[in-house]
């Protein structure tokens, strides 16, 4: 019997970042984020095609005390739209078998019998 599920699912993601590596990292780590919410048990998360919907780089020049020290700052931004393969765990499919055991964690206490 099995019980996996396999199926192809298109995730809008978006991640920020100071390069162009920490965005595309950042975008790419929030799709396990997005597909733990639809689905219980997930085996496998693999990534088919990416589709960049929107590439944003924001550049200003920042200085220390107003005047001192200028630098230009770098930030990205991506929106990405990626085909993903998701393999799960059909639960209901999974027949489980009843069992009634004792506690554990109990502690056995020894039965006292009187004997007059």
């Amino acid at each position: 019997m099995s019980v996996q599920d396999c199926q192809q699912v298109v995730v809008t993601v978006e991640g920020k970042g100071d390069s162009k590596q920490h965005a595309f990292a950042s975008a790419l780590g929030e799709i396990q984020k997005k597909m733990m919410q639809e689905s219980e048990v997930i085996l496998r998360i693999e990534p088919v095609e990416v589709e960049v919907v929107k590439a944003v780089q924001q550049s200003y020049k920042e200085r220390f005390l107003f005047f001192f020290f200028p630098r230009i700052r770098t930030h990205y931004y991506v929106e990405l739209k990626v085909t993903v393969n998701v393999t799960t765990i059909e639960l209901n499919e999974v027949t489980f078998t009843q069992e009634t055991t004792s506690d554990p964690d109990g502690i056995k206490i020894p039965v006292f019998s009187k004997k007059i």
